[in-house]
């Protein structure tokens, strides 16, 4: 039984993919910061309650210069003095038009006016602001109150006293009032206990420049938390559009990546377990021209070279088995005819027949493991700059030194000074030129010339092996670079031959980015007089 990964069933496909999820947690993240900085509001609320003090210190200002001059009168012993009387009612007249409560204070720290308890003693009137009636509150309002709450925590000023009113009053429960007795004008915000402020200014009342009293003006700061909280909502509203939009653009551009990946992995997925054969084929989305095209276009690629090798892997199966069918008939042949023999020559020639088709057999099993390793070497051999004239060269010399009687003459003909290096195996470049040359050397004429010739042409290298046999049939020259084709001599032996030389030439040269051809060699009357192997090895 398979693991996990043996289901030939693709995955089922969920309605918001890993990578479509992650593209919305990246954009929606990287829209939520700035949003949250915004909605903190921390500076731009302290520069309203900087604002608001300025404001309250230019109406303290005029209460102070209108209590100095209006509620004031000598007393027996010449002193200017401040008229508690005049005072309640000028404060109740300056403060019926404004949103601010006014207290006046006498130097000896007692509170003589108060803009919420006036009236004299006997007839005091209290006013306090009644919160609203209470009313069903949407939902929506509740969920912008919970963010308030939320932010109004956050930026929380531990710098900041709380607001609180002794039952008696006087000058010693404001400290701000205190230091105005010194001719100070001192502005204060504390906080209400409840998210708001409380803005208070003191200004001392002075008469010929004499302290007489201290007004006290103060102010609660709903303002100040109606336009925070007015920013708020205008950047909540733009927050929401620019969430809506962004999800939209961030589902649309997860469409353009996850979907095509995901038919690109489903389709990976059934060439891999073989759903639907050699005809499934990888969607194509080179017209895209981004990166996923590239990588449909590489799996293309790759499919089409997969299909490709296991197409020649099956026919080189085939033909392998084929090969060696032939030399086991001939084994199986001879042994069961030399069980029945008498005879000792005729069995001698029998033995003599199985030894011939063992070496074959080996000969060609020995070839064939070199050709089906040659693709997994090839790619782990690392290149090297190889000297194709003092690799020629070199073969040359040795098959100089091993010649007889009737051997063919060698020529050589590289160009002087020039560079014929190239990128490659040696030892494989050197099997290629080794397997030519024997090659021409087994079909060349006694005493006949083997010609090696090495150009330079652009940027390649080309190296030619020709020979003065009976060259190739004509409709042949293509074949020659197949598997297990053999055009052999006539008097050379069968079977010495494994016809893999050219094949496993080839496969070297493409290997190593090159070409190899055949052709005939032609006098003037167009009569063959020979054959012609160029290789042509790329220089980078």
């Amino acid at each position: 039984m398979g693991g996990p990964d043996a289901s030939p069933v693709p995955r089922r496909r969920r309605i918001l993919s890993p990578l479509t999820r992650r593209i919305l947690a990246v954009n929606v993240l990287a829209l939520a910061i700035p949003v949250a900085g915004l909605l903190y509001l921390g500076t731009y609320r302290d520069r309203l309650i900087n604002a608001e003090l300025d404001s309250l210190k230019t109406q303290t200002d005029i209460f102070a210069g209108a209590l100095g001059e209006g509620a004031t009168h000598i007393d027996p012993t010449g002193r200017q003095v401040l008229d508690p009387i005049q005072a309640r009612d000028m404060i109740r007249r300056l403060t019926s038009a404004r949103n601010v409560r006014a207290r006046l204070f006498m130097t000896d720290g007692q509170l003589v006016a108060d803009s919420r308890r006036l009236g004299g003693r006997g007839r005091l009137v209290r006013i306090r602001s009644l919160p609203p009636p209470p009313e069903d509150t949407p939902i929506g309002e509740r969920a912008l109150q919970v963010f308030e709450r939320l932010f109004d925590a956050l930026q929380t000023r531990t710098d900041l006293d709380t607001y609180r009113e002794a039952p008696q009053q006087s000058i010693a429960d404001y400290p701000e009032a205190g230091r105005a007795l010194d001719g100070e004008s001192v502005g204060i915000a504390r906080q209400d206990g409840e998210g708001g402020f409380v803005l208070s200014v003191a200004m001392p009342v002075q008469r010929y420049r004499q302290v007489i009293g201290v007004v006290l003006l103060s102010r609660a700061g709903p303002e100040i938390q109606q336009s925070v909280r007015a920013v708020r909502i205008v950047v909540l509203q733009v927050f929401a559009g620019a969430l809506v939009i962004t999800v939209l653009l961030s589902l649309y551009l997860a469409g353009t990546i996850a979907r095509p990946v995901h038919r690109l992995a489903e389709a990976a997925i059934r060439v891999r377990h073989g759903l639907g054969g050699p005809d499934v084929e990888i969607p194509d989305m080179a017209r895209r021209g981004d990166e996923i095209g590239d990588l449909s276009v590489a799996l293309r690629d790759m499919t089409e070279a997969l299909y490709k090798r296991m197409d020649a892997i099956g026919r080189f199966a085939a033909d392998v088995s084929h090969e060696i069918k032939n030399p086991l008939t001939s084994l199986r042949s001879a042994v069961e005819t030399a069980a029945r023999l008498k005879d000792p020559v005729q069995q001698q020639k029998l033995m003599a027949i199985i030894l011939d088709d063992v070496q074959r057999l080996d000969r060609l099993i020995t070839d064939i493991s070199d050709y089906s390793r040659l693709d997994a070497e090839l790619g782990r051999e690392n290149r090297e700059p190889v000297d194709i004239g003092r690799m020629l060269q070199a073969l040359v010399n040795i098959r100089e030194t091993v010649g007889g009687d009737g051997a063919p003459a060698y020529t050589l003909e590289t160009p002087e000074g020039g560079d014929m290096m190239v990128p490659g195996v040696e030892s494989r470049l050197a099997q290629v030129f080794s397997n030519l040359i024997d090659n021409a050397r087994s079909f060349s004429p006694p005493d006949g010339t083997i010609a090696i010739r090495v150009t330079r042409q652009g940027g390649a290298i080309k190296a030619t092996v020709s020979d003065d046999g009976p060259g190739m049939p004509d409709g042949k020259l293509e074949a020659v670079f197949d598997r297990f084709y053999s055009e052999r001599p006539a008097a050379e032996k069968f079977g010495t031959h494994s016809g893999l030389g050219l094949s496993i030439s080839r496969q070297i040269v493409e290997a190593h980015g090159g070409t190899i051809r055949a052709e005939n060699r032609r006098n003037a009357d167009g009569e063959i007089i020979g054959a012609q192997f160029t290789v042509s090895l790329p220089v980078d």
